[in-house]
């Protein structure tokens, strides 16, 4: 990805403080085309109303967690190329192997650092100008 203005960017996080966090470091490194949604469902709303090229959600999740999402967006052909980072509170090996298998491209523990979300970004991209 030549520029983050290129990438079109879901938070999906059910808390508020975790989004704006998300949201203010995405900002930080140029990604200012940014949707929110508060769960899985929402973030399926969303994801077939908007163009969206990377995904960043939060692993424990009411209605839908993160891994159902991952699994849908990765069912539906029309949204399986998206990039998807999980976002999670611990650094739990097994959803991570359990994320990897259903085709997560990256993770991010919390809490992180912008240059922590720039990096897994660019793992997945390339770098971001």
């Amino acid at each position: 990805m030549p520029a983050g203005s290129d990438i079109r960017a879901l938070v999906v996080d059910d808390q508020q403080t975790i989004r704006s966090l998300v949201r203010a470091g995405l900002k930080d490194i140029g990604i200012h085309n940014i949707e929110d949604a508060i769960d899985g469902e929402d973030a399926l709303r969303v994801l077939l109303s908007a163009r969206i090229n990377l995904i960043i959600s939060d692993f424990n999740m009411p209605k839908l967690d993160g891994l159902g999402l991952l699994r849908a967006v990765r069912m539906t052909p029309q949204l399986k190329s998206i990039g998807f980072i999980m976002l999670t509170g611990r650094a739990d090996t097994e959803l991570v192997q359990r994320a990897q298998q259903f085709g997560v491209n990256n993770y991010l523990v919390k809490p992180f650092t912008v240059m922590t979300l720039r990096a897994k970004i660019e793992e997945v991209y390339g770098a971001i100008t």
